[in-house]
């Protein structure tokens, strides 16, 4: 565990020790800071929702290998991702700033890292809200009104339904960030509440009970898994496919960064939240799962239902009443992640904005003086997810992209790091993991290396053209012009004198 130092405050307020370290990097304090460590923790553990990722991706650990995917697959990447999510607490703690993903790149390996970093980020948000509201549609659908929408009507009905559902989020974001404080830190309660219920519910009613499935492997591709993946004799192969349930579901950690402008007490309050989220995430989540595969009637009677095995379960165990209260339960839970997630996702458009990355970035990085939000981010980014989801209205390849963009701009600013860790970066925030740091950092970086590459197997190969066109797009933005009008982070200019000093540093 990391060590968390002791240091000198400036002032007996924290608020006004925030807005000290903001304004050492170079930003005023626009947005309204009204965030405790609680809620800050909240907001992450919102956007991860194990009821919204582990239930709508339950197929693709389940349908890979069985229940071997969740028993072990689940512990073995949420190991992984403690590891980033506590490097990641490092970098948050030095530079607690909104955007922060992109601000740790900048000054840590220059504006072109920063640049390239800062729309992985914002693309994997805006992906990961459409693949949540997406998700929430068609979970909404399944358990509460199965048949109600005729096969050919089937696109057209999931596009107004996520218009909807995006369009109510950002109506409530627009408010304020108490407004949607208020309704994350239920979403953190509901979240633990209602798993806690769907596991006491199937120990409670299953017909047996058989913890060995939990570490018994299987071979549920092709059709016998619902056609969920490819049918192939490797076990290997569809073991590390399955480790993209808890890859995609434990994602989006970084928001307890980016609402760091929001949060009193960042620097330590930020990367509290960005490991707590994931710790409880993955205890959580996996008692949940591992509930659900215990208590399967049958497993492959489960695997054979493909995108509909979780539920399946569900119904197959619990009494009708039980089954839909739970599920209403479930879609309240994952409508409230997307919530969270535009809230995430307009912050780092809004970072980006504020130093000119952006097109029209004048305009996005407006914030509302009477609500101090940034409201044209917020629709920006909410008009950007429904757009994505009318182009690739594919749940699985959507998981996928989200997930690739997402851990290339958790991988960037964590080499960035352990690279400069004890060089050029040798002043820390109070969460330090010490000597630790850079064998995490470079763990992290390997282990996202090894998930893009998973994430891009078949049946989701399409993705890799997606990603693969949009990096190429970006270079050649970056070198045909970008790189001579971007300025970068206001603190990157003091990079010649105390290049990663940061903050605390500045404001002795």
């Amino acid at each position: 565990m990391p060590h968390e130092r002791e240091t000198a405050p400036c002032s007996d307020d924290p608020e006004s020790d925030d807005v000290r370290r903001l304004h050492a990097m170079g930003y005023a304090q626009e947005l309204a800071r009204r965030l405790g460590g609680f809620s800050n923790f909240a907001l992450s553990l919102s956007i991860i929702c194990i009821l919204a990722g582990g239930v709508t991706s339950f197929h693709l650990g389940l349908c890979s290998v069985g229940g071997a995917s969740i028993g072990l697959g689940w512990p073995l990447v949420s190991l992984f991702a403690l590891a980033v999510a506590a490097t990641m607490g490092q970098l948050a703690s030095t530079f607690p700033t909104a955007g922060g993903l992109y601000h740790w790149a900048s000054i840590l390996g220059g504006r072109g890292w920063g640049w390239a970093t800062a729309w992985f980020n914002l693309a994997g948000l805006i992906t990961v809200l459409a693949a949540i509201n997406v998700g929430t549609y068609r979970f909404a659908l399944a358990s509460l009104a199965p048949g109600a929408v005729p096969p050919e009507l089937d696109l057209a009905a999931q596009a107004l339904g996520v218009l909807l559902i995006t369009g109510s989020q950002a109506a409530i974001n627009h408010l304020g960030i108490g407004a949607t404080a208020r309704l994350t830190d239920f979403s953190g309660y509901w979240i633990l509440l209602v798993s806690a219920a769907i596991a006491a519910g199937l120990l409670a009613f299953a017909p047996a009970i058989d913890p060995a499935r939990l570490v018994t492997f299987a071979n549920y591709s092709g059709t016998s898994g619902g056609g969920v993946w490819p049918a192939t004799d490797s076990v290997v192969l569809l073991f590390a496919l399955g480790a993209l349930l808890p890859a995609y579901t434990i994602t989006g950690f970084d928001a307890s960064a980016h609402a760091a402008e929001e949060t009193v007490g960042a620097s330590a309050s930020v990367p509290r939240g960005i490991v707590r989220s994931v710790l409880v995430s993955g205890i959580a989540g996996w008692l949940l799962l591992a509930t659900a595969v215990v208590s399967a009637p049958e497993l492959p009677g489960a695997a054979a239902q493909g995108e509909g095995a979780f539920l399946w379960i569900v119904r197959s165990v619990l009494p009708g009443w039980l089954a839909i209260s739970l599920c209403v339960g479930i879609a309240v839970a994952q409508y409230l992640c997307g919530l969270a997630t535009v809230t995430s996702a307009s912050r780092m458009a809004y970072a980006f904005a504020r130093d000119g990355g952006l097109p029209f970035s004048a305009a996005v990085r407006w914030v509302c003086p009477r609500r101090r939000s940034p409201a044209v981010a917020i629709w920006a980014v909410a008009a950007a997810s429904v757009l994505f989801t009318l182009h690739t209205p594919v749940y699985s390849t959507i998981t996928a992209v989200c997930t690739i963009f997402l851990y290339v701009s958790y991988v960037l600013p964590t080499a960035m790091g352990a690279l400069a860790h004890g060089r050029t970066w040798t002043s820390m925030g109070p969460w330090d993991l010490g000597r630790w740091y850079r064998p995490l950092a470079w763990l992290s970086v390997a282990g996202c290396v090894a998930l893009i590459a998973i994430g891009m197997q078949p049946p989701n190969d399409r993705s890799a053209w997606v990603v693969g066109a949009f990096a190429i797009a970006l270079y050649l933005a970056w070198f045909g012009g970008v790189r001579r009008r971007f300025p970068g982070p206001p603190c990157t200019a003091l990079a010649s004198h105390a290049r990663v000093a940061g903050p605390r540093q500045a404001r002795d």
